[in-house]
């Protein structure tokens, strides 16, 4: 079961008991407001990072390249943020290119109530969600990013793609979900969890 609560004026999700097996747990304000700034801040090392080695790739070979250094860079860049942070840092979406960022249970219910907060007028930029629950292995954190589509994103992720575009995505991503995208819509989000 989710419901929606408010987190310093920016839009959250709780997720409890998440398919039966894993239920949210009690933890200090202060220990989920550091988790919660520490995910940010990895989350917007990450997606500079990343969006600069894009801009790059599309200034030196266009979009098509952006689609080859996407794939071999966003990999390496999230696992390097991730060691330094002492997170595990990754994306999701519904609509996946990579199958490695397909999302599982639970951020595929976050994703979901993401769409649905944003259908009903939310900003998708302010879109987040942040728990603590017990698994079997202890207490995790977990903290999702919307990401939401801009015009740049489009050249990759759009409803109309260059033929060159189209034939890298196809060549490095023959299962890709990844289009027909528009302004403003959720591509996904960002992920962090942390063992506490």
């Amino acid at each position: 079961m989710m419901r929606a609560i408010a987190i310093a004026g920016v839009a959250a999700l709780v997720l409890q008991g998440c398919s039966g097996q894993e239920k949210t747990v009690d933890v200090s304000p202060e220990v989920m407001d550091s988790n919660t700034r520490e995910a940010r801040e990895g989350v917007k090392v990450f997606f500079g990072e990343l969006k600069g080695e894009l801009v790059s790739a599309i200034q030196a070979g266009g979009p098509a390249h952006a689609v080859d250094v996407c794939n071999t860079k966003a990999g390496e860049i999230a696992a390097r943020v991730s060691r330094e942070r002492g997170m595990a840092l990754s994306r999701v979406s519904l609509k996946n290119r990579n199958p490695g960022n397909a999302p599982n249970d639970w951020q595929r219910d976050v994703l979901e109530m993401f769409e649905k907060d944003k259908a009903a007028g939310s900003d998708p930029s302010k879109l987040e969600y942040r728990t603590v629950v017990a698994t079997a292995d202890g207490n995790q954190f977990r903290y999702m990013k919307a990401i939401p589509t801009a015009e740049v994103c489009l050249n990759c992720h759009g409803a109309e793609l260059a033929p060159a575009v189209q034939a890298k995505i196809d060549e490095l991503y023959p299962d890709d979900k990844a289009t027909g995208y528009a302004v403003g819509d959720l591509r996904g989000a960002f992920v962090v969890t942390r063992d506490l």
